[in-house]
């Protein structure tokens, strides 16, 4: 029995897109093309696609999945790196609670009489986040799944140090963002599009968008309820000011 792009995509919840990108490079190539140009996988086909489903959970990326797949390597010894994955998970998973926690005291108490939050300064608002920006974004890498895997590569290259860095650098340049909002100044203005360049900078660290990609950037953070509420915890309205000023940016810099 064979299955459509369409059904698969249906079954999975693995978009045909993705599946179209994992045949493009090796990594789940469909058992037969027919004569109408649609792939059609059959029932090995979809179990490889839940091995990788499952390793993606476990944060591997695309280049170490297909390695594993392709390789007739020791299951056990593949489990045993799932579980220290797990459990590394598990701890970053137990920091980023600690840090809502905070983050909700600290909201709490920084309302004025007008029930309007204050912009924080807590030196790690961003503990136990990933370094992932954006790139390791569900949109990132359902719409750019070369630069998701990209990016990938050099998060996982991070030692601690450049991971506390990096999380240093992202609040100080929300906060100095959010200051230039609260002050009324326009996206446009120069000191505004020196954040965004900065910004932009950032990002190339992990992947290199175009402008239609660094608009569409912008438009996750406000779309996607986690970035938007990380911005947020900042000062309200920070996601739509930092999108804006993208926008300004890639038309500007970037077209």
């Amino acid at each position: 029995m064979a299955w459509s792009i369409a059904e698969v995509a249906r079954m999975s919840g693995v978009t045909s897109r993705t599946l179209r990108h994992y045949d493009e490079i090796g990594l789940l190539p469909p058992a037969w093309i027919g004569s109408n140009g649609h792939r059609y996988y059959e029932e090995a086909d979809l179990l490889r696609l839940q091995q990788i489903l499952l390793m993606r959970e476990l944060g591997l990326g695309l280049r170490e999945i297909q390695a594993v797949l392709d390789s007739q390597v020791d299951q056990v010894a593949v489990l045993r790196e799932h579980h220290r994955r797990l459990l590394a998970e598990r701890n970053r998973l137990e920091t980023l609670a600690r840090t809502v926690g905070r983050t909700i005291a600290e909201l709490e108490e920084g309302k004025d009489d007008n029930s309007m939050t204050k912009i924080n300064r807590p030196e790690n608002l961003f503990e136990g986040f990933e370094p992932s920006s954006a790139e390791d974004d569900a949109e990132v890498r359902e719409r750019w799944p070369e630069a998701w895997a990209e990016s990938r590569q050099a998060v996982e290259t991070m030692t601690a140090e450049d991971t506390e860095r990096w999380q240093r650098e992202v609040t100080a340049q929300m906060i100095r963002l959010a200051e230039f909002m609260v002050a009324g100044t326009p996206v446009d203005d120069p000191a505004v599009q020196a954040e965004m360049d900065a910004h932009y900078q950032s990002i190339c660290r992990f992947w290199t968008p175009n402008a239609a990609a660094y608009k569409g950037l912008g438009q996750t953070y406000v779309d996607d309820p986690r970035f938007r509420a990380n911005y947020d915890k900042i000062a309200d309205g920070l996601a739509v000011y930092q999108r804006d000023a993208m926008v300004v940016y890639a038309d500007a810099r970037l077209s």
